[in-house]
């Protein structure tokens, strides 16, 4: 029986790497702001409000805590790889703010709708979680939708502790994991 071509889905894991935004990543940003529309999710949060550079010059201030809007903190946003192709994004916010304590945490993520089920969404967690760790974050908030189980397994094979679920008005009930990072 011939065997697969291509990569298996079974070390693609080992293959993601999370790393910066890079000026030859907007064409497939644009086209996982699309795929992710259509479940009213913002791929690059701020993209395309403005050009790709002021994009790129944007997520290096919000890392920097730079001209941050009124609520907002700085942040980190790195891209998931598996090659060059982007298969995903994590958002880690360096501190919380009253609202993001009680939805948001320190770290999203989302993984495409083609590249999902084949264990990206743990390592992108994984890696994100290492990733605060090296910003002196002791222990993260992760939050997913209470009817989520993709992102609750994911944040529970991550070390997630659940806390509790809340619901904040207008939006589906949330549940909240800390993650020790010592």
């Amino acid at each position: 029986m011939p065997q697969p071509s291509g990569p298996s889905s079974l070390d693609a894991p080992a293959r993601l790497m999370l790393r910066n935004p890079l000026l030859t990543d907007e064409e497939q940003v644009l086209a996982a702001q699309s795929e992710l529309a259509k479940d009213g999710f913002n791929f690059a949060l701020s993209y395309p409000d403005h050009t790709w550079e002021q994009y790129l010059d944007k997520v290096e201030r919000d890392r920097a805590g730079v001209d941050l809007s009124p609520g907002r903190v700085p942040a980190t946003m790195l891209f998931a790889a598996v090659g060059n192709q982007i298969v995903g994004r994590v958002h880690i916010r360096h501190e919380l703010t009253p609202a993001l304590l009680e939805e948001g945490g320190h770290i999203g993520y989302c993984v495409r709708p083609g590249n999902r089920r084949r264990g990206y969404a743990t390592e992108m967690l994984r890696q994100g979680l290492e990733a605060a760790r090296n910003l002196g974050i002791v222990r993260a908030l992760v939050t997913c939708d209470d009817d989520n189980s993709g992102s609750i397994g994911t944040i529970e094979r991550c070390g997630g502790v659940l806390e509790g679920a809340v619901t904040v008005e207008g939006s589906a009930p949330k549940r909240r994991y800390w993650i020790d990072l010592n």
